[in-house]
């Protein structure tokens, strides 16, 4: 087991599958020492498990935890691609998009989720730029979704 997947269970937290593409596109790509994830919905066993926006039918506390949940989702698809999370020299990219109620604000304590899971995980190398984003609706009703960039290195350690 890696030293990130060891940290993630010290966590109480398993890698999921990945989830399968909903339209034309895959997972997450690599071009050179970066890789980069799709926007990854909330999803578990290949379900939503809350739906609607977040303000309304949503909690800010409960779509932090999805977020949460979006974040392991994108590491689960950046092992596909990199085969070793250890691989990750640094996070260095995180967008949030929170499917919002018109008066909602809080889309940056949402998306601390994300943030703070690849901080637990990563340390330092999980320090990282972002944008948290509202808009109107996501596929499938979901109330976050989230994509990452990080940087690997270019060949598995010896």
């Amino acid at each position: 087991m890696s030293a990130v997947e060891t940290k993630l269970a010290e966590l109480g937290l398993t890698l999921p599958a990945v989830v399968p593409p909903l339209a034309a596109y895959q997972p997450a790509v690599q071009s050179g020492v970066y890789v980069y994830t799709a926007g990854q919905l909330p999803m578990v066993e290949g379900k939503l498990p809350v739906t609607g926006k977040v303000g309304a039918e949503v909690t800010p506390e409960e779509a932090k935890d999805l977020a949460r949940v979006c974040a392991l989702n994108a590491l689960a698809a950046v092992k596909s691609v990199v085969g070793d999370l250890d691989r990750i020299v640094r996070v260095v990219k995180v967008v949030g998009f929170i499917a919002s109620a018109s008066d909602f604000t809080g889309q940056p304590a949402v998306l601390n989720g994300t943030s703070e899971l690849l901080g637990e995980v990563f340390g330092e190398k999980g320090v990282h730029a972002r944008s948290a984003v509202g808009v109107a609706v996501l596929p499938l009703d979901a109330p976050v979704e989230v994509e990452i960039q990080v940087e690997v290195r270019d060949r598995p350690a010896a």
